[in-house]
């Protein structure tokens, strides 16, 4: 008797859900890089855009391959529903921006990408949309912020690039006892060590740019939740404003999420043993990483995430010179604002991510001068931690 692919583990779900194949048979995900469809006849094309029969009518907000991807991603999250974007940022902003309109209010965490920031700080209040900050970690703060017309909480956990671990069941509830739904970056986690939607969440996002695609190749995002979230909100607003993915980068990303398992639990034992190493360095005033008991938040973390994570965030003594120095003498992780990438790479947040920040918000958020976030690839984890550890003689 075949299993139902929902009861398939995930790393045979990377693999195998979603495929559509053709009538030639194709082994891997075929490529539809095509702008528009025909139809047999003009009563077909009419019952098409009606929605009466179905099918594909325009790549702008369906297409075969796009279609791969996010069935294999809501496969993977345990999602009814996603509609995938051109960048991770357009999967943000579609999710928090479709549903609301003049007059709403979101509640947001403070500790947020600087774009993402942007766009709750910033963009929402320009449409006459109420915002508030928070400190994510403090439930308190959470519910003192709802307001008769807050519609929507939006967080990230672990969060860039402190990797804070905020509570999403507790923080789902104070939502959902309020009437507003909660938005779930699930990008530091992903969905290896963390399922926001299991643990009470309304919609997750993803920069499908990091570790979906994970060697730097492409950009991309995805929205998952209900059927009823993305037909209501959703699919609507992408098809008629257009934040599209193009067919080939969802096939990229097909492909990647057949390694993601594999590489995201590879990437991961090797930012535990960098961070395990740095703990006690004396050129380090502070290392927070998801996976150890000394992380602020470590009994929450063995409590929602199956792993940690596949970051390490450290603070050099010394302030940014020591910083610089440090990431200028590396030879193997390379300084790139990405992450999630085959490739180690290190940034410095304060000069970079969140650099629009005033001085006094960054050290509020715990980002000093000093902070290097680390992303851990796939190299040997001896010869980073050498890498490392050789930077750091010269801070």
């Amino acid at each position: 008797m075949s299993k139902s692919p929902a009861n398939y583990r995930p790393e045979t779900r990377l693999v195998h859900s979603g495929t559509l194949r053709s009538q030639f048979g194709e082994t891997s995900e075929a490529l539809f890089l095509t702008q528009g469809y025909v139809y047999d006849t003009a009563e077909q094309c009419e019952a098409r855009f009606k929605g009466e029969d179905p099918g594909f009518i325009y790549s702008r907000y369906s297409n075969p391959t796009i279609a791969m991807f996010e069935r294999r991603m809501i496969e993977l999250e345990g999602a009814e529903a996603a509609r995938s974007a051109a960048t991770g940022m357009a999967a943000v902003t579609t999710a928090i921006l479709a549903p609301l309109k003049a007059g709403d209010h979101v509640v947001a965490s403070r500790a947020l990408f600087g774009s993402c920031l942007y766009v709750v700080q910033d963009l929402l209040p320009r449409y006459g949309i109420e915002t508030t900050l928070v400190d994510g970690l403090d439930l308190d703060q959470w519910q003192r912020a709802l307001r008769p017309n807050t519609k929507t909480f939006f967080l990230e956990s672990p969060t860039n690039p402190t990797l804070d671990v905020l509570d999403i069941p507790a923080i789902a509830e104070i939502a959902h006892k309020g009437g507003a739904r909660l938005v779930v970056d699930n990008v530091f986690a992903t969905p290896i060590w963390q399922s926001p939607l299991a643990l009470g969440a309304d919609v997750v996002v993803y920069s499908a740019t990091k570790h979906i695609d994970g060697q730097g190749r492409c950009l991309g995002g995805i929205i998952l939740s209900s059927e009823a979230f993305i037909a209501e909100h959703i699919h609507n607003f992408m098809r008629q404003t257009g934040p599209s993915i193009s067919p080939f980068n969802a096939w990229v990303l097909l492909k990647g999420l057949e390694t993601l398992g594999v590489r995201v639990r590879a990437q991961t034992d090797t930012a535990s043993r960098i961070a395990d190493v740095l703990a006690s360095h004396p050129k380090i005033a502070r290392l927070v990483y998801p996976g150890r008991a000394d992380h602020p938040q470590a009994a929450l973390v063995k409590k929602q995430m199956r792993g940690g994570s596949t970051l390490v965030g450290f603070e050099v003594k010394g302030g940014k010179a020591a910083a610089f120095r440090v990431l200028n003498e590396l030879k193997l992780a390379r300084i790139s604002n990405n992450l999630g990438d085959a490739k180690s790479l290190v940034t410095h947040p304060a000069t970079t991510t969140h650099q629009r920040l005033k001085p006094e918000d960054r050290a509020a958020l715990g980002i000093g001068e000093g902070f290097i976030r680390f992303s851990a690839g796939l190299e040997h984890a001896d010869d980073l931690i050498e890498d490392l550890t050789a930077a750091l003689e010269k801070a």
